[in-house]
Parts: C-alpha cells; sequence; structure tokens
C-alpha cells in the first residue's frame, strides 16, 4: 500500500475548483498518467457516477473503473478506482481561501495480483506519478483561472 498525500491551491473559487476536479472525465486533462477519461453512467454529479480511465502502466494503456463514493460538494469528493493490477481510493478535499482555494488530496494506491509483490519497491515510483498529476492539476487549474479572468478583461473592457 503507498499513500499519496499532497496540497495545492488555485485562485478558482471553491464551486468552480470543485466542479472540475470532482468530474473524473476531466482527469485526462490534468494527470499526464490517464490516456482517455469518460463518464460511463447519466445523471448529476455525486455518489455512484462511474468513470472508465484509460490509465498508462508500464508501457502500455489499462482500463481503471472509477465510482464516486463520497460527495460532499464543493467540499469533498471520494473516488474508488478499480483495474487489473492497482486498486486506488482518491480523497480530495477543497477549502476556500483568501486568495482561491487549496485542495488536499490523498491517494491511497494498492497493486494487485502478482504485482502486489513489487508493491514495498514501488513507493517512489508512484509518489512520482502522483506529484506530477497534482502538478498537472495545478496547471490546468491554473489555466482554467487564467481564461476567466481574461473572459472578466473582455466583459469589463
Amino acid at each position: 500500500m503507498t499513500v499519496l498525500r499532497e496540497q495545492i491551491t488555485t485562485s478558482l473559487p471553491i464551486d468552480e475548483a470543485f466542479g472540475f476536479v470532482a468530474d473524473f472525465a476531466n482527469s485526462m486533462h490534468w494527470d499526464p498518467g490517464v490516456a482517455s477519461s469518460k463518464r460511463i453512467d447519466a445523471g448529476p454529479l455525486g455518489v455512484g457516477a462511474r468513470y472508465l480511465l484509460e490509465v498508462r502502466m508500464r508501457g502500455g494503456v489499462a482500463p481503471m473503473e472509477y465510482v464516486i463514493t463520497t460527495f460532499d460538494a464543493p467540499r469533498r469528493v471520494v473516488l474508488a478506482g478499480l483495474g487489473s493490477s492497482v486498486s486506488a481510493v482518491d480523497d480530495i478535499r477543497f477549502e476556500s481561501t483568501a486568495g482561491g482555494t487549496r485542495i488536499d488530496y490523498v491517494a491511497d494506491i494498492r497493486l494487485r495480483g502478482l504485482l502486489r509483490l513489487a508493491e514495498p519497491f514501488a513507493g517512489r515510483a508512484l509518489a512520482r506519478i502522483g506529484r506530477a498529476a497534482l502538478d498537472g492539476m495545478q496547471q490546468a487549474l491554473a489555466a482554467r483561472a487564467a481564461a476567466a479572468a481574461a473572459a472578466d478583461v473582455g466583459i469589463a473592457g
């Protein structure tokens, strides 16, 4: 088991940050380890929403299905993911700050099958993957904030 704990900040208001991150169909826009992501059910965003991600692993791409298990908009979303060789629980918390939003991201990643034997040695690699995902999230949120600011200037100008 590897538990990753990361924190980022964004100038986006909490509702916008939550809406973008909680909808895991957007994960391909911020996580370089995700080749594609899509919602595979219908209805409002909330508990039970399901996503299919194509995750880059060991030089290939493997499917992982995620489901929202906890949804407390705009403060917290928890997603459980399951693939053939890995399972994950992503617990993402949002807090309003004076300048925008702080996001606390905890991922509990467990290798499955024969890969489970390599888990004690995989911690650093998984930590690098997690940090890359959060760096990508921060960049995607910054780009959204910049686009919103530019749109506001266009409206005001």
